[in-house]
């Protein structure tokens, strides 16, 4: 045993994640379930979707029984798509499992190296500076937002970027802003029902307005890298 890992931490928890990844496997396998046999990942995309959304309503209703159903759920989703990746595209679970603990010890140094930080602003600070230099590829601060998220989620992880990218997005003019989580609740509430009354697709009108400011950021990054130059 290592000293920056153990098995032991969950007992039988390796024996019970093999039992799940053999289920899995036998259902997929010649004479196993057809419906199993002819997914692809594109097919289990809105189970996927569902099983997060209901994970997220089991754990914000504070539901622990739905919490452990949906856990399992969502695990099996995972395991699914790995299955179907050990068949087609040349990876499995395990290289999954492997890469994922990789980089989730790249990216905490101070647990699993030399690094010393303060506080949990210093561990923040540190995961997105090393995430960064991991994505260093990428082009615009906005790369690798997924497109698909919720409006609003598109919204604020758009925004969020932008800010820690240095990119100015002052807010627009508003008056009396939500200063509680039910004041925001509440005025989006309204809008959403405004939308509604004239005929008007909220989540589709956001999504076009977050496309609209992605774009205006992305022209701001290749004026500053021109002005630069």
């Amino acid at each position: 045993m290592t000293d920056d890992a153990t098995t032991d931490a969950v007992p039988g928890a390796a024996e019970a994640f093999g039992e799940l990844v053999d289920v899995v496997a036998r259902l997929r396998r010649p004479g196993g379930c057809p419906w199993d046999a002819e997914q692809t990942h594109e097919s289990l995309v809105t189970y996927l979707v569902e099983e997060a959304y209901e994970l997220v309503d089991a754990i914000e209703s504070g539901d622990v029984a739905g919490i452990r159903e949906e856990l399992g759920d969502v695990l099996y989703q995972v395991l699914f798509h790995a299955d179907i990746a050990a068949v087609d595209e040349g990876f499995d679970v395990a290289d999954v499992a492997r890469d994922t603990a990789e980089k989730m010890r790249s990216r905490h140094p101070h647990v699993f190296g030399d690094a010393q930080v303060s506080g949990v602003d210093d561990v923040v600070a540190s995961w997105d500076a090393l995430k960064k230099a991991e994505k260093s590829q990428r082009e615009s601060a906005l790369d690798g937002i997924p497109p698909g998220l919720p409006a609003l989620a598109l919204a604020q992880k758009t925004l969020q970027r932008a800010r820690k990218g240095g990119l100015v997005t002052p807010p627009e003019a508003s008056t009396a802003a939500p200063a509680t989580e039910a004041e925001l609740g509440a005025a989006l509430l309204a809008i959403v029902e405004q939308a509604g009354a004239h005929g008007l697709d909220a989540e589709r009108a956001l999504r076009l307005a977050v496309r609209d400011r992605d774009a205006a950021l992305r022209a701001q990054e290749r004026a500053a890298r021109t002005a630069e130059a």
